[in-house]
């Protein structure tokens, strides 16, 4: 038996497991409500519980409630089990600007190598820290000599226990090269974020057209993960461009999401498929694909995460044909070379 979560003063509602924590739910679901060890140790996730029943696991208040707190109807989110309906007082975050940025050491969980030259990187982060971020957004990685090294976290806020990152390798690249030759599982990484306002506009409904250039996939794919624990019922495209077949790394996510969702469409490009790839599929710039389908993007978002060149081709393409500048939102990705 689920429970109904009512929030205010948003007017949200939401739905909840008996043993599913109410910040999980919130998560789930999409909304984002501020939090940061998700162990009931900082407090982050307080609240107000306006009507409804909850527990905690062991029957005893989190160590970050004040007995003054816990009279007051205030509640953990993130240890609090619902027993019934609930309304709870809560501030839910709308913006980039209200996270807050943190310096946080991180453990290297898992390397994978997803195509020639790009890695999946999975960071666990300290027992007692969570990375509250909104999807789209990205994290530095922090080198000993001081420079920074950007990638876009690839997982959703809701799937947070280990941060994804798609490693491209440039040539030249200190970090990048590292990556491919000498680093290993277990290694130590600093990191600070989460940082950009590349985020989902999430008071639209209108059609969403996501533009992927490489491992401008990683953004992207945590934006729709996202949407879809949202349940979305909105349209959503993605076209994700590539050199060749072995460019187009993880593509069976995204055939995944298109067969599992009626809602969503996945049409990759190849700009320079090789003889042995054998494709068949749509050639060419992806955002020259996307003015063949479109005639008219007045009734679009875009969301684009690519190279510079792509970004600003797409840009000037789509505008000539009706998108609006606030309705055309991007990351774009600059690598860094040594």
């Amino acid at each position: 038996m689920s429970f109904k979560i009512i929030l205010q003063p948003s007017g949200h509602e939401f739905e909840i497991e008996p043993e599913e924590t109410i910040l999980d739910a919130a998560l789930r679901h999409g909304y984002a409500f501020s939090y940061g060890c998700r162990a009931g140790a900082c407090g982050a996730c307080k609240g107000k519980v306006v009507e409804g029943k909850f527990r905690y696991d062991g029957g005893e208040d989190p160590i970050s409630l004040s007995a003054n707190e816990s009279t007051a109807g205030m509640c953990v989110f993130c240890q609090a089990y619902p027993e019934s309906d609930m309304e709870l007082e809560v501030k839910e975050i709308t913006s980039s600007s209200e996270i807050e940025i943190k310096t946080l050491p991180t453990r290297i969980a898992k390397m994978e190598k997803l195509a020639p030259d790009v890695m999946r990187l999975f960071l666990k982060l300290p027992m007692m820290d969570r990375l509250q971020f909104l999807a789209g957004q990205y994290v530095d990685i922090l080198l000993r000599d001081g420079r920074k090294r950007s990638f876009s976290i690839a997982n959703a806020p809701h799937d947070d226990e280990l941060l994804e990152l798609h490693i491209r390798k440039v040539d030249n690249g200190v970090f990048t090269g590292r990556v491919f030759e000498s680093m290993a599982e277990k290694e130590m990484l600093r990191i600070e974020g989460p940082l950009g306002s590349f985020s989902l506009n999430e008071k639209s409904d209108k059609p969403i057209i996501f533009v992927a250039g490489g491992t401008g996939f990683a953004p992207i794919k945590g934006m729709i993960e996202h949407a879809f624990a949202e349940q979305t019922k909105r349209k959503m495209t993605l076209y994700w461009g590539v050199r060749d077949l072995d460019s187009l790394y993880l593509a069976e996510l995204p055939e995944q999401w298109a067969m599992g969702n009626d809602n969503f469409e996945f049409i990759p490009v190849l700009s320079e498929p090789k003889a042995a790839d054998n494709w068949s599929g749509r050639e060419g710039f992806v955002h020259d694909a996307i003015a063949a389908d479109i005639t008219s993007f007045g009734e679009h978002e875009v969301y684009a995460s690519g190279p510079p060149a792509m970004i600003k081709a797409a840009r000037e393409s789509f505008f000539e044909k009706g998108l609006s500048e606030d309705a055309f939102y991007f990351d774009s990705f600059e690598f860094a070379k040594d």
